[in-house]
């Protein structure tokens, strides 16, 4: 199993618009950092992680050649505003894509991409997708098992995935008891990390560091990061074992 880190920023992207701080100037690329997403290739299939609004550049950036199903953590902006971008992948394989998300993740989707499931919609191209509403029960696609993993984000619900001997939680303030209870035994694991000062509805560095001491995998990838976190110097601080995430990054997970 392979998994390409398609984005690693926060909501903004980086650079942010108008900032001439020194990450947002920063000439090394791994501060260049597209809205959150990820690819997991295995046995031919290729499952994303969500369809940031960057969804079009990190597809062709990565040469991604087929999309057969997409998880969706939850309903923000920077996580589902790619969907549309879907439609190629329809085109070249002739296939409609099933998405998966939790009820009122799926709800959200298809009120604001109305035009896709509008049996009345005038519009000629629109992807060709089908819905699925998942629960806390394991999923099964192509063979391998996705587990969803429940978080809160601020005092929302949403979900991050367990498949295999990896884990994405992106988006998370704080990881429930029962939910650390999943993560134990993995080889990789990402979390979010925004920043070092507290946010309402993301970890930062130093909670996102104690959650890998407790869980122990063998390698630990920080993203959603923000301009508030130059990629080498923060690298540099942390526990080994413990990495920033980076686009482009491919990891093969054992």
């Amino acid at each position: 199993m392979k998994i390409t880190v398609l984005g690693s920023g926060t909501s903004s992207g980086i650079p942010l618009i108008g900032c001439e701080c020194p990450v947002c100037t920063s000439a090394d690329p791994r501060d260049q950092r597209l809205r959150p997403a990820i690819a997991i290739a295995f046995d031919g299939h290729c499952v994303l992680i969500d369809t940031p609004p960057d969804f079009r550049t990190q597809a062709l950036r990565a040469h991604l050649h087929r999309v057969d199903a997409v998880l969706y953590t939850h309903s923000h902006a920077d996580h589902i505003m790619g969907l549309d971008d879907l439609r190629p992948f329809n085109f070249k394989h002739r296939s409609r894509i099933p998405i998966y998300g939790a009820s009122d993740t799926i709800e959200t989707i298809r009120r604001v991409f109305h035009y896709i499931f509008d049996d009345r919609s005038h519009v000629t191209f629109v992807p060709q997708i089908d819905s699925h509403v998942i629960g806390d029960a394991p999923l099964e696609l192509f063979g391998q098992q996705f587990q969803p993993i429940p978080v809160l984000h601020g005092k929302s619900k949403i979900l991050g995935y367990r498949f295999g001997n990896a884990a994405y939680l992106t988006d998370h303030s704080e990881i429930p008891a029962e939910s650390m209870a999943m993560l134990h035994g993995l080889d990789v694991l990402f979390l979010d990390a925004l920043r070092h000062h507290p946010h309402p509805t993301h970890s930062t560095v130093a909670t996102s560091i104690e959650t890998v001491r407790q869980l122990k995998p063998n390698r630990a990838y920080f993203t959603h990061i923000s301009h508030d976190l130059g990629h080498a110097a923060t690298e540099a601080e942390l526990p080994e074992g413990i990495h920033i995430a980076y686009d482009g990054l491919e990891i093969d997970v054992e």
